[in-house]
C-alpha cells in the first residue's frame, strides 16, 4: 500500500514538473514574442525619428514604403498598400504597395471577383483604382477617422472575396494616418503569416505606429509643397523680370508731349500691357490693353499681343488696321473665356491730331484747358478675341480729335477704377475724373500721382484685385 502511494506521488511530482516546464517554455515564447515585437516597435521609432530629420529631403512616397514595411513586419502581414488621400480631397490611391495585396477596393457584397495574381498585372489593378472618401471599408475609414479590425474577413459581407485562394482576404486591418483631425491616408495589412486573424493588441499597436508616423508624413508632405512653392516663386519672379522687360524701360520724348505711365500687376505677372511705338518720323503709336485673365495666362497673351504691335504699327497711319490684324492673329490662340481689350491711338506731333480706335477697351478721359472739364472721346468696336474677324472688322471704328495746348489725355485699365475698399465699393469713374482735373494743371507726372495716391487712400489695405495700368500725355504749352 505504501510503495502504491509512493507510485502515484512519484508520478503527481512528474506531472507537476512537466506542466511547469511547459508553463515555463510558453512563458519564455512569449517573453520572447513581446521582446522581438518590442525590437520591432523600437526599430520602427529609431527609424521615424531619423525620418523626421530628414524630411526636408525625403520624398512622400519614399516615406510611405518604409512605413508600410515596418508596419508589415510588426503585425506579421502578409501583404499591405498605404491609399493616401489625393490632393482635391474627395478621392485616395495606392502610394504604397507590399506583397500580392488584393484589390480591396472592390464591390463586396459576396461577389467572387475573378483577378490574376501576376504580381505586375495585380499591382497595376490595385494602383489604377481611386477609392472615393466614404465609400468601401477604405474610404468610411479615411471619412471617420476611425481604425477597423476584421477579424474573420471571410465570413464578413463587407470584404470582396476572389477565386483565387492566394487572394482570398481571412484577416484585415485599416488604420487611418492622422495628423491632429486631419486623415492623410489609410494604411491597410491583410493575412499574418501564420495564419492567425488579426486581434485588438495588433490594431492598437498598429494605430499608435500609424499616428507616430503621420506626425513625420505630414510635415514631410508639408516641406514638399513648400519647396514647389519655393521654385514656382522663383519662376514667377524670373516671369515678371521678362515681363518688366517687355514693357517700356524708359518714357519716350515726344516732342510737344508730356508723358508719365505706370502698371501694378496684382500678381508676380499680369495681363496688363502698355507701349510706345515709332510709327515714322511725325507719327508715333501709343497702346494700352487688358488681358482678361490675370496672371501667368494674362501675362501670355499679353506678350503675343505686344509682339504682333510691333511687327503691324510701324509705318501704318490707320490705328484700324493695326488692331484687324492683332485680332486676326491673337484671336485663334486664344481660350473662349479669354479676350484683350485695347486701345491704340497714333498722334501727329506736328499738329497733334490724335487718331484713335477703341477694341472694346475703357474710352480715355480728356481733360481741355479751356473748360477745366472732362470729356470722353469714344469709338466704337469690340475686344480681341470676342468675335470672328469678319464681325470684329466690321464693329471698329476710330475716330480724331486734337490736343490744344495744356489739354491732357489719360487712358488707363479697368483695374484703376473697380479698385475696392473694405466695404467692397469701387473707387469709381468719378475719383479718376477728380484725381486727372487735380493734376492736370501741373503735369502727366502730377496726374500719376494724384491717381496713385488717391487709389491708396480709397484702398488701404485691402490687396489688389486687378492689374492696374496708366498712361498720361499732356501737350505742352508755348511757354513750357
Amino acid at each position: 500500500m505504501w510503495i502504491l502511494s509512493h507510485n502515484w506521488t512519484i508520478w503527481l511530482l512528474l506531472l507537476i514538473s512537466g506542466m511547469c516546464l511547459w508553463r515555463l517554455r510558453r512563458l519564455r515564447l512569449e517573453r520572447d514574442g513581446l521582446l522581438n515585437e518590442k525590437d520591432v516597435i523600437y526599430n520602427f521609432l529609431h527609424d521615424v525619428s531619423e525620418v523626421f530629420t530628414e524630411s526636408v529631403d525625403v520624398q512622400t512616397d519614399t516615406l510611405l514604403r518604409r512605413v508600410l514595411f515596418y508596419a508589415q513586419q510588426t503585425s506579421k502581414a502578409r501583404a499591405g498598400a498605404v491609399y493616401f488621400v489625393d490632393p482635391d480631397g474627395r478621392t485616395l490611391s495606392v502610394r504604397a504597395i507590399s506583397g500580392l495585396f488584393p484589390p480591396v477596393a472592390e464591390r463586396a457584397g459576396g461577389v467572387v471577383v475573378s483577378v490574376g495574381v501576376d504580381a505586375q498585372s495585380l499591382e497595376k489593378e490595385v494602383r489604377g483604382r481611386q477609392v472615393p472618401v466614404g465609400e468601401g471599408l477604405i474610404g468610411k475609414v479615411a471619412a471617420h477617422n476611425l481604425p477597423l479590425l476584421i477579424e474573420d474577413a471571410e465570413r464578413d459581407a463587407r470584404v470582396p472575396r476572389f477565386e483565387n485562394p492566394m487572394l482570398e482576404i481571412r484577416t484585415i486591418m485599416l488604420l487611418p494616418m492622422r495628423f491632429k483631425r486631419t486623415v492623410l491616408g489609410v494604411l491597410v495589412l491583410v493575412n499574418r503569416i501564420d495564419d492567425t486573424p488579426f486581434i485588438q493588441s495588433d490594431l492598437n499597436m498598429l494605430q499608435a505606429l500609424a499616428d507616430q508616423a503621420s506626425v513625420t508624413l505630414y510635415f514631410a508632405r508639408f516641406n514638399e509643397e513648400m519647396n514647389r512653392k519655393h521654385v514656382l516663386d522663383a519662376d514667377l519672379q524670373v516671369a515678371r523680370k521678362i515681363q518688366k522687360g517687355m514693357l517700356p524701360e524708359r518714357i519716350p520724348a515726344l516732342s510737344g508731349l508730356d508723358c508719365a505711365a505706370f502698371s501694378l500687376p496684382a500678381r508676380e505677372v499680369g495681363g496688363d500691357y502698355y507701349d510706345f511705338i515709332d510709327v515714322d518720323a511725325h507719327h508715333h503709336g501709343v497702346v494700352i490693353a487688358d488681358v482678361s485673365g490675370k496672371g501667368v495666362a494674362g501675362a501670355i497673351f499679353m506678350s503675343i499681343c505686344r509682339s504682333v504691335f510691333r511687327a503691324h504699327a510701324p509705318g501704318c497711319l490707320d490705328p484700324d488696321a493695326v488692331l484687324r490684324a492683332v485680332n486676326k492673329v491673337v484671336a485663334e490662340d486664344m481660350q473662349e473665356d479669354m479676350f484683350i481689350s485695347v486701345l491704340y491711338m497714333i498722334i501727329d506731333t506736328r499738329d497733334y491730331v490724335v487718331r484713335m480706335a477703341r477694341a472694346g477697351h475703357p474710352p480715355p478721359m480728356l481733360v481741355r484747358v479751356e473748360t477745366d472739364a472732362v470729356t470722353v472721346p469714344e469709338a466704337e468696336g469690340i475686344a480681341v478675341g470676342m468675335a470672328d474677324p469678319e464681325t470684329f472688322d466690321a464693329c471698329l471704328n476710330s475716330t480724331t480729335f486734337q490736343l490744344a495746348p495744356g489739354d491732357t489725355l489719360m487712358a488707363y485699365t479697368d483695374g484703376v477704377v473697380e479698385a475696392m475698399n473694405a466695404r467692397r465699393e469701387e473707387w469709381g469713374q468719378g475719383n479718376l475724373e477728380n484725381a486727372l482735373c487735380a493734376g492736370a494743371a501741373q503735369g502727366a507726372d502730377a496726374v500719376i500721382s494724384a491717381v496713385r495716391e488717391g487709389l491708396m487712400q480709397f484702398v488701404r489695405d485691402v490687396p489688389q484685385y486687378d492689374d492696374m495700368t496708366m498712361i498720361v500725355l499732356r501737350r505742352r504749352t508755348a511757354v513750357e
